[in-house]
């Protein structure tokens, strides 16, 4: 009885490795984590399953975050729409008056929106090259950091995104459109300040997975920084969009 209990867990245990090997689950197991730069964790699966906790517990962090987030922007939101319908009377005419202007966009907004499309895909691209490349890494201990130009690519969409928002300030400035001329301008540059300061982070944190690279950073230190910081980039990008929709049909 006591044989047949061990060949079962044996087989068991065999069975949900191999099925992981493969795929199974949406995941895969390299075989050795001990060639990933990060530190002698032999050759078992244990230290696959704890990395994959690790990870689950960074991105669980990161949905906090972005759940704080996205009251913020829901706020904001809310107030938007409700601002829009407000008006007030006027004793002189006896009527009420609407003093919500609307505003134009300037043209460099939606290439600023191009822009980060193009950074999500570029990221996206990162990130499943350091899958493959953590799913190789023990097969042959081959370890190429093929995700650099991408990751180089999406640092530098992402600054150009920064400019261009700077360069959409500058313009309505120009047209004597400032934070406190209308409540429409207000809400814009409110919008757009805290969504960049928020993608400023996104920025540092695709700096810092870049520096990983450079700095020969294992594998599984450069997979959970890109990770998580393409989980929060692809996040802005949604945010962006939701705030584009407010603002375009507030005109």
């Amino acid at each position: 009885m006591t044989s047949d209990l061990s060949m079962a867990t044996l087989s068991h245990s065999i069975t949900v490795e191999e099925e992981a090997r493969i795929g199974g689950g949406g995941t895969t197991l390299p075989p050795d984590r001990g060639r990933g730069g990060d530190g002698d964790r032999g050759g078992d699966s244990d230290s696959y399953w704890a990395f994959q906790n690790r990870l689950r517990r960074a991105r669980l962090g990161m949905y906090i975050a972005m759940a704080s987030i996205v009251m913020l922007f829901a706020g904001f939101g809310s107030a938007f729409i409700v601002r829009q319908g407000i008006g007030f009377f006027d004793d002189a005419t006896r009527t009420t008056l609407h003093d919500w202007r609307t505003l134009s966009l300037p043209i460099i907004v939606w290439l600023n929106t191009m822009l980060l499309a193009a950074s999500s895909f570029t990221l996206e691209h990162a990130r499943r090259k350091v899958r493959v490349a953590f799913a190789a890494a023990g097969w042959d201990g081959s370890d190429t950091r093929q995700e650099t130009p991408w990751l180089n690519m999406t640092l530098v969409l992402g600054v150009g995104f920064l400019l261009g928002q700077v360069l959409a300030w500058r313009q309505l400035a120009e047209q004597g459109i400032y934070l406190a001329t209308n409540p429409s301008s207000s809400f814009f540059y409110v919008f757009t300040a805290t969504h960049g300061l928020h993608l400023l982070g996104g920025v540092a944190a695709l700096a810092y997975a870049a520096m990983a690279v450079r700095l020969g950073r294992g594998i599984e230190t450069r997979r959970m920084v890109l990770e998580v910081t393409a989980l929060y980039w692809h996040f802005m990008g949604v945010l962006w969009i939701y705030i584009l929709g407010l603002l375009y049909l507030g005109q």
